[in-house]
Formats: structure tokens, sequence, C-alpha cells
């Protein structure tokens, strides 16, 4: 594949000079050096890389997710829990042979997948970048960990390339994601972003030690006051996608960079509202958890 790999990332790097690379469609000639809203030019920008045991399970294994975390995010999240990464200039830039030399050193390091952290606005640096990893040696899966506000063209470059997309599905209603995340129409975005993964992928397939290595595995952030629109999600994965789709209901929102200026996400969420966005999505359909309990707050 390595011939219409290399001539993917040289239509994906065609989509920098009138950026399109995301969803914010903003669009500005990052190969002349101008930045959007990402603030990210023609060399990505990547905070850090190292084995990551705190992701999923069927992800995290023993021996850790291979995560390269980029600088910068598209969406512009009040709440962010990784503000420090993805609103800062924090990291250093890296052209497509460095971030190719940390996905082989995370592979050597037995980590069981290469996982791209916040990828959207840098895709075209990550497809030039598995072009030269793979001719290299590189064999574990590609993980892609995205905000879910993709852009359907880039997302279609992406396959046969990424194993498992591992989207966040943030808002079942755009003036909620505007409000809080300041990006328009994300449900929409989203829903149409997720549907192209799945397409892709399927749902998401374990071997015979329960790690993952192709498939959608998506994450859905529970907000206080019910202001995820949880209800909404759960009935688009299981009546739109599939009812097998493997969901993580994440519990461990707590109030952190501008939350306090919103009364209504000053707040972590409770057992109770827990247990309802459980039921929810039990009553949709939906049976394969990453996290089934209850809290004990």
């Amino acid at each position: 594949m390595s011939g219409e790999l290399e001539q993917r990332a040289q239509e994906a790097y065609t989509h920098l000079s009138i950026c399109d690379v995301c969803a914010l469609n903003c669009p500005v000639d990052r190969t002349s050096g101008k930045l959007g809203a990402c603030k990210t030019g023609i060399k990505a920008k990547v905070s850090s890389f190292a084995p990551h045991h705190g992701e999923e399970q069927v992800l995290r294994g023993w021996r850790g997710s291979g995560t390269i975390f980029f600088t910068r995010c598209n969406l512009r999240c009040q709440y962010c829990q990784n503000y420090d990464i993805s609103q800062t200039e924090a990291g250093a830039e890296m052209n497509a042979e460095d971030i190719a030399r940390m996905m082989l050193d995370l592979q050597a390091q037995g980590c069981h997948n290469i996982n791209f952290v916040s990828p959207s606005h840098v895709v075209p640096q990550i497809i030039a970048a598995v072009l030269i990893a793979a001719k290299a040696g590189l064999q574990i899966p590609l993980v892609y960990n995205t905000g879910g506000y993709d852009s359907l063209p880039i997302l279609k470059l992406l396959d046969g390339v990424i194993d498992i997309y591992m989207p966040d599905m943030k808002y079942g209603n755009s003036s909620i994601g505007h409000k809080y995340s300041k990006i328009p129409q994300y449900a929409e975005v989203n829903q149409v972003a997720v549907r192209e993964m799945y397409r892709q992928v399927g749902d998401l397939q374990v071997d015979k030690d329960e790690l993952a290595f192709r498939g959608l595995l998506v994450r859905h952030l529970i907000l206080p006051n019910s202001l995820a629109g949880t209800e909404k999600i759960v009935q688009f994965l299981s009546n739109e996608l599939s009812k097998h789709t493997y969901i993580n209901l994440m519990d461990q929102y707590h109030p952190t960079y501008k939350a306090i200026q919103y009364p209504e996400l000053n707040r972590p969420i409770t057992s109770i509202e827990y247990q309802a966005v459980l039921k929810l999505a039990i009553d949709s359909g939906l049976h394969r958890f990453d996290r089934y309990h209850y809290l004990d707050l």
C-alpha cells in the first residue's frame, strides 16, 4: 500500500494550502506560514510521547498504549482537562521523520498500538509519518483519538490507514457545543464523522488477549445537569450505527480550566447522574461498555 499511501500523503498536504484539514475550514495557507484556529503551521507540534497506562483496557493492555500528544486542538472546550496541551504553545515542532521515529520507538518499547491524541488538525503530517514508519517496520495498530470534530474528506484519506477510531461524542445538541466548545454545528459534524469512521472499520474487534486491533470505540464524557445530551448520542449509536458499538461512558468530569465561569459546569457529576446515563445507554440497546459500574462519590 506504500504507493497509495504516498499519494494520499501528497493529497493531504494540498489541503494545508486552503486549510480544510478539520471541520473548521478556516481556510488559511498553512504552507506559507499563516495560522488558523489551531495555531499550527506546516509542521505538527508534539507535546509528549510515551506508553500510556490510563487508556481503555482494550488499548492499554499490560504494556501501554503508545500515545503521541499533539499540541493544540480544533475545539475550545471551556472545561478541558488537558488545556495545558490543547490551548497553549506547549511542545516542539516536529517533521514527519521525527514523528515516525517516535512511533517506532513506542513499538520498540512494546506498546500495543500507536495512539494519535488530538490529530484532527495534523492529519497530513500523520499520514506522511506513517508512510516513513511503515517502510521502517511499523506493524502495530494505529489509533485515531479525536475530539470528534473531523473533516469528512480528510477522514476518507485515512481509510485503510487507521485501524481503530476513538472519537469523542461530546454533545447531542450543537447549541450546547457552541456554548462550551466554541465551535459551530458540533453534533451534525460529529455524527457525519463517526458514521464515516464506522463505515471504515466497523464494530470494535479484540483478539484472544482482549486487545483491540480494529474498529470503533466511542468516548462520551458525562457532564453535570445532562448538558452532554447523552440520550441523543446513545440513540444515534444504537439506531443508526450498531447496538454492538463499544462505548466508554466517562465519569471523570471535574471543573477545570474556565469551568468556574459556568455555574452549571462548576461541579463533578453525581452517582445518580452516572446511573441515569448508564440506564439510557442500556435502554437504547447498547451493551458493550468499557466501564460498567456505579460511582462511589
